[in-house]
């Protein structure tokens, strides 16, 4: 009969100790659920540094040519075509699209690409959902904006490995895109800096779908659940992301060392500053969830060892002092995925288009 009570309290204290903590996580969620529910401006302030400029969490905005895109229609269809057109590239093979795939949150969910005959290039190639919120361009932030990004692939001999005269050369023999430019510009005339800003101009029209936390955010205080909210919470404060990841799209548009740079010395290659090395841009964790694997170099292929990298990151002198070890335990950083899984969104139906000839 002792051995009986025994093993019954063995058995019956865990599963107190786990009805417990189950009411504390409900009523916890409650709490936040209440806050949350009110403006954003009522929101408890995150946890940030002092020397952080950093903009409230917000729903997810239109393109920044939302309201010109019946004046640019010809534009964007000339540019669509050239983003998914191979014959930009000396292979005839690849294009844009190729590593950007509209399929895949316009990824290519590869450790990094591959390019012309089979070369690897050196970096992830990071979505292009909502590229036009950065202020630089590429890991290093090499390129100014969508347009003079768009030189550096075309050109990479490890990309599509072009030249822009042949390129240029390439589409005028094309009946279909000279049509397509003087529909787009008034006149056939076709040179690298229209066919680029025509593929910046189609760039500039992709944008995320709207995700549970932006419903969220619209008024359905059910759309994120408990375990969403306490991430959404921890977010803000202990996990100390709003110090990089805030704004509308959760990003500071800055780089930062976050100790994962290797050899590669990042935003140095185009500043020559001793005090770049090591930086890389900060990335929107909008679709963060779909956009994998992670990192410049693409090295962590699961977002938990993304969340453990930065849980506890090996310090050392170079690293962002915005970079701290977090003591985020099991439950915290299951809650802390469950937020990044209520910030991605699925991907936009997409219709490719038919190539000139």
């Amino acid at each position: 009969m002792k051995k009986l009570l025994v093993i019954s309290s063995l058995i019956f204290v865990p599963l107190l100790l786990v009805s417990f903590i189950t009411r504390e996580s409900a009523s916890q969620a409650n709490r936040l659920r209440k806050i949350y529910s009110q403006h954003p401006s009522q929101w408890p302030a995150p946890f940030v540094d002092d020397n952080v400029k950093w903009t409230e969490l917000g729903l997810i905005p239109p393109s920044p040519i939302e309201n010109q895109k019946d004046s640019l229609q010809n534009i964007i269809a000339l540019g669509k075509a050239l983003f998914f057109d191979p014959r930009l590239s000396s292979s005839g093979k690849i294009s844009c699209a190729t590593c950007h795939d509209p399929a895949l949150h316009w990824t290519d969910k590869k450790e990094k690409s591959i390019g012309h005959e089979g070369a690897t290039t050196q970096r992830n190639a990071p979505t292009i959902l909502n590229s036009w919120v950065y202020h630089k361009l590429f890991w290093d932030g090499r390129a100014r904006d969508l347009q003079d990004q768009a030189f550096g692939p075309i050109e990479s001999e490890s990309e599509m490995n072009s030249e822009m005269p042949d390129v240029i050369r390439t589409i005028r023999k094309i009946k279909g895109y000279r049509e397509f430019f003087e529909k787009a510009f008034g006149k056939n005339e076709i040179n690298p800096d229209r066919m680029t800003e025509a593929i910046a101009v189609f760039e500039n029209t992709i944008v995320s779908n709207k995700s549970k936390f932006d419903r969220f955010l619209e008024g359905n205080k059910k759309a994120l659940s408990n375990s969403e909210l306490r991430g959404l919470h921890l977010f803000r404060t202990k996990a100390r992301c709003m110090n990089c990841h805030h704004g509308a799209l959760m990003t500071d548009n800055q780089f930062h060392n976050i100790g994962t740079a290797g050899a590669d010395v990042g935003l140095y290659k185009v500043t020559h500053a001793d005090a770049d090395s090591g930086k890389f841009k900060t990335p929107s964790l909008r679709e963060v969830m779909h956009t994998g694997p992670w990192l410049h170099d693409g090295s962590l292929k699961h977002i938990e060892a993304v969340i453990e990298r930065l849980n506890e990151p090996a310090m050392n002198s170079q690293i962002s002092h915005l970079i701290r070890p977090l003591h985020l335990n099991k439950n915290e950083k299951k809650d802390l995925i469950s937020f990044l899984i209520a910030i991605s969104a699925p991907a936009p139906h997409f219709e490719k288009p038919v190539l000139p000839q």
